[in-house]
């Protein structure tokens, strides 16, 4: 198989997995995948995008950026999701991605509503919840989120906050990873009534668990991009 034909069998095998999990859910779930191609190349995605791909995600703004550059002519849909540094912000904005997923607390929604103030224009974000409350993770308290997300949506007006994103927990216990997912859900079914569409959950190792629990919108990386088996 050539690399094309490896990347259309993953895609495919993704979306039916997604399928296959939302359907369980109800018939009218829709879900999202944002392709996450940290560990790929620039063909790849391109590749991807020509078999219908639109939606990838970088982790870091410097990667962003390369691959902004490198492949302009196609309207990818970017989304920013790995931790941001509040001296990669101005860079970020430049950048104008369709959505940041990493907005991890009301300091850093500051920090970037007061860059946008001086560049102009409004950017669309998601709050990051620390579901697990492990410490290696960011993001506020299942506890503060939905009190941090009207803060944000009230004060911050050039921020469309759009919903919630969580990752799941570090672990093989997979009741432990369904119990984070769930507690985010709440939270996301709570702050739907203030205009929240967007439940971003679950990745390569936990996606279909994730979709199951609610989420529509999946961050996924390995799955699609593996060349191996």
């Amino acid at each position: 198989m050539d690399r094309r034909d490896i990347l259309r069998r993953n895609l495919d095998r993704v979306i039916w997995n997604i399928e296959r999990a939302r359907v369980s859910v109800s018939e009218h779930h829709i879900v999202k995948i944002v392709a996450i191609s940290k560990y790929s190349d620039e063909s790849s995605i391109e590749e991807l995008y020509r078999l219908g791909q639109r939606a990838f995600g970088e982790n870091q703004v410097q990667q962003l950026e390369k691959r902004v550059d490198a492949l302009d002519e196609l309207p990818i849909e970017w989304h920013m999701v790995g931790t941001l540094q509040r001296n990669k912000i101005n860079k970020l904005i430049r950048l104008r991605p369709s959505l940041i997923h990493s907005v991890d607390s009301l300091r850093l929604a500051k920090a970037i509503s007061g860059r946008l103030d001086e560049h102009g224009g409004k950017i669309s974000i998601l709050l990051q919840i620390n579901s697990t409350g492990e410490k290696t993770k960011s993001g506020v308290s299942i506890e503060e989120a939905t009190d941090i997300y009207r803060e944000i949506s009230d004060k911050f007006k050039n921020l469309n906050l759009k919903g919630v994103m969580t990752i799941g927990a570090t672990s093989r216990d997979r009741l432990l990873i369904q119990r984070g997912f769930e507690k985010t859900y709440r939270v996301y079914e709570e702050l739907r009534r203030d205009g929240a569409s967007i439940c971003s959950m679950g990745m390569s190792g936990d996606y279909e668990l994730a979709i199951k629990c609610g989420s529509n919108m999946v961050r996924i990386g390995s799955d699609i991009f593996k060349m191996g088996e």
